[in-house]
């Protein structure tokens, strides 16, 4: 790794700490940062979920209290994060490179989607309520969670959508559980990852170490900036990234 490369990984995870903690959507910068650091993309997507994994326990942790609140939901539905974000995984390192490659940025542009869309997103949380549907959810849970461990940018709105329908809890105990499951899928991924050899250990040391700076910055600066600002800007880089990724 050049310094120039290091200082280009480093500054996209500082801004994508900043973005998470205030809009989400860091993905969209890491990832695309890792590709044009020269990294393949398999690679890229591996490391890329390693340098996350430390964010995700610290806010796991930040949501202990109302994790107590929904011990029973999350026991239930953590098997299919699990099972879903290893099997995603092994997907990803099983397949041909080639068919990750060719998918790479319709996966982004749908994040990108995702991300355009979390306002609708949280207008349909706040008016629609069905009650508990615990088959439905671990169904949704399972394919988010391969979605995640093939991929993962934005499976945190999805899953914040899928139980803000399907689940009565609040909306911060729904962010809870999105948060420890994202937890999960994206451990268990990390995990086989590094098994598997395919993670770049210095790059991915590097990333988390300024993701986390970045989600301290994020969190003083997130009453001062306006979150459409910082999420239309990942937006931006992500359908950047899809389209340069198109054209090579």
């Amino acid at each position: 790794m050049t310094i120039t490369q290091a200082v280009l990984l480093a500054g996209a995870a500082v801004l994508a700490g900043i973005v998470n903690a205030i809009a989400g959507g860091g993905t969209l910068l890491t990832f695309p940062a890792l590709l044009a650091a020269g990294i393949p993309a398999v690679t890229a997507n591996a490391t890329n979920t390693v340098a996350l994994f430390p964010g995700q326990m610290a806010s796991s942790w930040a949501y202990r209290s109302h994790l107590a609140d929904e011990r029973r939901r999350a026991l239930v539905l953590a098997v299919p994060s699990l099972a879903g974000g290893l099997l995603g995984s092994i997907l990803l390192m099983k397949l041909p490179p080639a068919v990750f490659e060719r998918a790479v940025p319709w996966l982004i542009i749908f994040a990108c989607a995702v991300l355009a869309l979390q306002g609708q997103l949280k207008q349909l949380l706040s008016g629609v309520r069905h009650g508990d549907h615990p088959a439905v959810l671990w169904l949704i849970q399972l394919l988010v969670g391969v979605y995640g461990g093939y991929f993962g940018a934005g499976i945190g709105i999805i899953m914040l959508a899928a139980m803000g329908i399907f689940l009565p809890s609040s909306i911060q105990h729904a962010n809870a559980l999105k948060v420890l499951f994202s937890l999960l899928i994206n451990g268990i991924a990390a995990f086989y990852f590094m098994f598997a050899g395919a993670v770049l250990p210095v790059e991915a040391t590097l990333m988390a170490i300024a993701s986390i700076v970045g989600g301290f910055i994020g969190a003083a600066l997130a009453k001062r900036l306006p979150p459409a600002g910082m999420r239309g800007f990942s937006i931006l880089v992500g359908l950047y990234a899809a389209v340069r990724i198109m054209l090579r």
